[in-house]
């Protein structure tokens, strides 16, 4: 058995990067089989195709592995520079929506001297490859945190903590996993609620920044957005929110 030395916080996508290899690999193959083919002179017409299968089996291997590599190193550099436009004290409250391997909590956690950390999820692994409570607790462990977080089951459209609980709420890639709109909506309403007034948002996403927006504006918070982050190739924006101190 071995034995975990650093934190593994995850291959996101899995699906996508695996089908993206595939079809990539298939590609690659049919324009080294064309060329082959064609330099015998049998099918000399095949030999126009194989720069085309070439070129889109590239394409596709090359995303695939800038996705590995911003799962890997990419996310944890981005984590930091989010993490760092917030301005700690160290006893803050903190909650992370759709928690995963505890990217943003673990990093969150190192912040905090007297404060929590608390992470929620469904623990998905078609979201995140080996998705569990015991591999987030793996990863604090390793980092030196676990005693300042704490993991719980949890729905983001049904937050089970009282109004106005936490100084900092974060989620990472999450909220997108949520299909429906109107179920999007009532997640947003969760996290204005749940946050203290003078606390923050901050939701980094690959979808549906606009709209992540409209919702924390029309429960009262101040909103702007930043971005985007190629990260994923798919542009990732970040929307910061707070809740006025009188709110």
């Amino acid at each position: 058995m071995s034995i975990q030395s650093r934190p593994n916080y995850g291959l996101d996508a899995p699906g996508v990067v695996r089908n993206l290899t595939i079809v990539g690999a298939i590609l690659a193959l049919l324009g080294m089989w064309s060329g082959m083919v064609a330099a015998g002179g049998s099918m000399a017409w095949l030999g126009y195709l194989q720069f085309s299968f070439w070129g889109a089996g590239l394409s596709l291997l090359l995303t695939a592995t800038a996705m590995v590599w911003a799962s890997r190193v990419g996310k944890l550099w981005f984590r930091d520079r989010l993490l760092n436009g917030i301005p700690w004290r160290g006893d803050e409250q903190v909650l992370d929506v759709g928690c995963g391997h505890g990217l943003m909590l673990i990093g969150a956690a190192k912040r905090l001297t007297t404060g929590k950390a608390i992470g929620i999820d469904l623990w998905q692994k078609e979201d995140q490859a080996g998705n569990s409570p015991d591999a987030t607790m793996a990863n604090a462990r390793l980092e030196g945190v676990a005693e300042r977080i704490e993991l719980k089951d949890g729905d983001a459209r049904k937050l089970p903590f009282a109004d106005g609980s936490f100084n900092v709420i974060l989620s990472s890639w999450a909220l997108h996993n949520i299909y429906e709109p109107e179920q999007r909506t009532i997640a947003l309403r969760e996290i204005a609620r749940v946050l203290k007034p003078g606390g923050r948002v901050a939701l980094a996403d690959i979808r549906h920044a606009g709209d992540y927006a409209e919702v924390l504006r029309s429960s009262g918070l101040d909103v702007r957005c930043a971005g985007p982050s190629f990260l994923f190739v798919i542009p990732t924006y970040t929307v910061w929110a707070s809740k006025p101190a009188g709110a």
